[in-house]
């Protein structure tokens, strides 16, 4: 499909935003798109194919990105927009991920609305405590979301006004001691049972598997994968951290039907119009095969991950190399899965036991 050929329009279709394609009527350029685009649309209304306007079909389209929080900045009143625009740019140099810059941004946002025509850099730290107090009474916002706003409002102040004790006297919120959410073996197999599409079932597999996070799944490349030393290569996880984590036995023959069946090119995992399989799309896989399997728990796709960090400290692996396998930064991450783990409340006897 030669690009060249066609014009790309980015616009909005049934409310949804979508790119609308544009090329004189040929019946191998129609081809070419359907043969490239399984999924493109007609519409009738503008009388021509369409695609729905997402990153990764911008990227094979080799059309600009949008700027990350650029729909953000036109609510924004122009009297902190420049603020607005200074803070994108601090996040960018110091090369914080999509998803932090995304969430910063937001949370930044939301504050420079609330403010209106009144300048951010006015605020002291008494203005500051009084929006946090907001939050907290107006907002009704939990501990975890708050101590999100101010490590957000923090970043403008400190990183990009370069105010180091703003603040000092700003009191966090104390995050609630809550412990990780799990399965049984006995879930997990029941939940691969029901997983019957090959691709939904090997990422979910992997995801247990390896204990990755969802980010992490489905940005495995073909290149990260070292079938000989059975070894994936996990790049730039949280904290921007590589490791290596074993490729279980276990699912070396499932992988190699599943490279035959759905070829992929770049990604381990690719969504139906190229590029990286979607966070999203693969949470919902697992919601669905939790249902299906007639599993109640109140648990995210993150959960195979604290369950695969159990199951190891329950079958005697080191800590230290849970911790390791998981990446985390510090063992006293890795050292909450002691507190759910049956190895040791198990060693433990009721008192009543020796009535």
């Amino acid at each position: 499909m030669n690009l060249a050929n066609y014009k790309f329009v980015i616009s909005k279709h049934r409310e949804k935003n979508v790119i609308l394609i544009y090329f004189p009527y040929n019946s191998l350029l129609q081809k070419k798109l359907r043969e490239r685009f399984p999924s493109a649309k007609y519409s009738a209304t503008n009388k021509c194919w369409y695609l729905p306007d997402l990153p990764v079909v911008r990227e094979q389209l080799q059309l600009t990105k949008d700027l990350i929080g650029q729909k953000l900045l036109s609510r924004i009143h122009f009297v902190n927009q420049n603020a607005f625009i200074a803070y994108r740019n601090q996040l960018h140099l110091k090369a914080y991920s999509v998803h932090t810059q995304r969430m910063y941004l937001s949370e930044f946002a939301e504050l420079l609305e609330l403010l209106n025509d009144y300048p951010v850099d006015n605020l002291n730290p008494k203005r500051l405590k009084d929006y946090f107090l907001y939050c907290v009474q107006k907002l009704k916002m939990k501990e975890r979301k708050l101590n999100g706003k101010i490590n957000a409002v923090k970043f403008y102040f400190e990183q990009v006004l370069h105010r180091s004790k703003m603040f000092f006297d700003i009191p966090r919120p104390k995050k609630p001691a809550s412990l990780p959410k799990l399965l049984s073996k006995r879930d997990v197999k029941r939940i691969i049972k029901v997983t019957t599409n090959l691709k939904h079932r090997t990422a979910i597999k992997l995801s247990y598997g390896m204990g990755l996070r969802v980010s992490e799944v489905v940005n495995i490349k073909l290149s990260d994968i070292d079938s000989a030393r059975m070894l994936v290569h996990i790049v730039s996880a949280k904290g921007k951290k590589d490791r290596y984590v074993p490729l279980p036995v276990s699912i070396l023959d499932e992988l190699r039907n599943y490279f035959k069946i759905y070829n992929p090119k770049e990604y381990l995992f690719e969504g139906q119009y190229g590029g990286m399989y979607s966070k999203s799309s693969l949470q919902s896989i697992f919601k669905k095969a939790m249902a299906k399997a007639g599993i109640n728990k109140k648990i995210g796709i993150h959960g195979l991950r604290h369950s695969y960090a159990t199951h190891l400290l329950e079958s005697g692996a080191d800590l230290r190399f849970i911790q390791e396998l998981l990446g985390h930064h510090s063992i006293k991450t890795t050292q909450v899965y002691t507190k759910v783990s049956n190895r040791s409340i198990q060693k433990i006897s009721s008192p009543l036991d020796s009535l």
